[in-house]
């Protein structure tokens, strides 16, 4: 399988505005932000699809959910809250072949999403 941009990202090929990093997880800004914050996080573990958590150890999918929560905590939004956002497959408008959530907020989000 070929490198995705996010493995070119994760590998520092190529730069990003990346706003947090441990062993589990990067998170950068998305190029094309939909709110005042707009981060994608994804695991170093890679996975190509929302679909691919059912053949990951839990605990990775766990870890990898926990993370996030813990990205959106490091860039303030616990207190007003905010989305988190998988797209899978073409009518899901996933464009990476890279499992990613978008962390979107900074402002009130409106429903229904789209």
């Amino acid at each position: 399988m070929a490198d995705t941009i996010f493995d070119q990202i994760l590998n520092k090929k190529i730069p990003a505005d990346i706003v947090y990093e441990d062993d589990r997880v990067l998170a950068f800004r998305d190029v094309s932000p939909q709110a005042p914050i707009h981060v994608l996080v994804i695991p170093k573990k890679k996975l190509v699809s929302f679909n691919d958590f059912n053949d990951a150890a839990s605990t990775d999918v766990g870890d990898y959910m926990s993370s996030i929560a813990k990205v959106a905590q490091h860039l303030g939004l616990k207190q007003d809250g905010y989305r988190v956002v998988f797209n899978h497959g073409r009518h899901g408008q996933q464009t990476v072949d890279y499992v990613h959530a978008h962390l979107i907020g900074g402002r009130q989000l409106t429903w229904p999403p789209g």
